[in-house]
């Protein structure tokens, strides 16, 4: 024979709740997901079993190439405006991220990006002063990869998988004619990154000191737990409806979400009209719906089969009733390619 039959592609994002691994009939599009399958975090041993059930016939390598998204819980991803008279000084970056976001530049690896389309930021062609910051530690991203060869997975490409998802939210927006504003959330145990998105890029973005683990001491105190430990165990077991009490479990996050809302409202006039969140373990998907009702404002719950399609990518039939769970985004993320939609956004 030949010619080789083409090579599957692998697309693994690792955060927080789970790991999100899918299988396509090729590593880049057109192709299509032919699987699409969930390992809980931190349990290697099912992880290696559902590599092994859809590898089964490993590279010479021994390990299952893949593009791999990581979301450290000490990610860098601040929109900010840059003084343009002083962006070609010696230092102006690393005295932003010092100054604005209290990093230590040298233990990053940060890049710059244009907040309109994500495109790298070129200080000598500078036009615009709206910027993102984007970055991790640079031994969390050591750890990180150790961590995944490990689990038998070689990072061919490896993202910040937040990133991935602006883009690929921006870009739905866009190819849906989407004006409204949009609220995109990450919620980890002891923190959420929140951004604004419109389909012209990141028009705002915080990460707030506050995760899951703040609704664990309300739950207790409510239900007259005897411990934390108690509370923390019921809250993730999905053996209670805590939908009633969603309203004071989030109490503490909501106020931080309506001032950011407030803020960028005044500033632009415009009015944040939709939600959407990307990371929640799958027993806790009903904080959503929270949300958006707190806020007055509606989930987003995007058509990704068509929008897809327009990309050139096309799930198979295995994975069509987990398109309209939010929780994979992420990893449908990883798969798009961008350069071929610009003519969309100037529309």
């Amino acid at each position: 024979m030949l010619f080789s039959q083409k090579s599957k592609g692998f697309f693994v994002d690792c955060n927080e709740h789970g790991v999100f691994i899918a299988r396509t009939s090729g590593s880049s599009a057109p192709f299509v997901v032919e699987e699409l399958r969930e390992a809980p975090p931190g349990d290697a041993a099912a992880l290696a079993e559902i590599l092994k059930q859809l590898q089964p016939k490993r590279s010479q390598t021994g390990y299952v190439h893949a593009t791999v998204g990581m979301h450290s819980e000490h990610r860098l991803l601040r929109r900010a405006s840059l003084e343009m008279k002083r962006i070609k000084d010696v230092g102006y970056l690393d005295e932003v991220l010092s100054t604005q976001f209290r990093i230590e530049p040298d233990k990053i690896i940060a890049a710059v990006l244009n907040a309109s389309d994500g495109s790298e930021y070129e200080l000598s062609k500078a036009t615009t002063k709206d910027v993102v910051f984007c970055g991790m530690p640079a031994d969390e991203i050591v750890t990180f990869q150790d961590s995944v060869l490990e689990k038998g997975i070689y990072p061919e490409r490896l993202e910040i998988g937040s990133v991935a998802s602006l883009g690929a939210i921006s870009d739905y927006l866009a190819f849906t004619r989407t004006k409204i504003p949009t609220l995109l959330l990450e919620l980890g145990f002891e923190s959420t990154h929140s951004f604004i998105l419109s389909s012209t890029g990141v028009d705002s973005s915080r990460s707030i000191p506050i995760g899951l683990s703040s609704m664990i001491p309300v739950v207790q105190k409510e239900l007259g737990l005897k411990d934390e430990e108690s509370a923390k165990r019921l809250f993730y077991s999905n053996t209670f409806d805590f939908t009633g009490m969603g309203p004071l479990l989030i109490q503490r996050l909501l106020k931080e979400l309506q001032s950011s809302i407030g803020f960028y409202e005044v500033q632009t006039g415009l009015t944040v009209g939709q939600v959407i969140c990307t990371q929640l373990p799958a027993k806790l998907a009903w904080i959503a719906d929270v949300v958006a009702s707190q806020l007055a404002i509606k989930r987003l719950k995007p058509d990704l089969v068509t929008w897809l399609n327009a990309r050139h990518i096309t799930l198979a039939d295995a994975a069509h009733p987990l398109a309209s769970d939010a929780r994979w985004f992420g990893v449908f993320s990883l798969m798009v390619q961008y350069h071929a939609t610009a003519a969309e956004k100037k529309d």
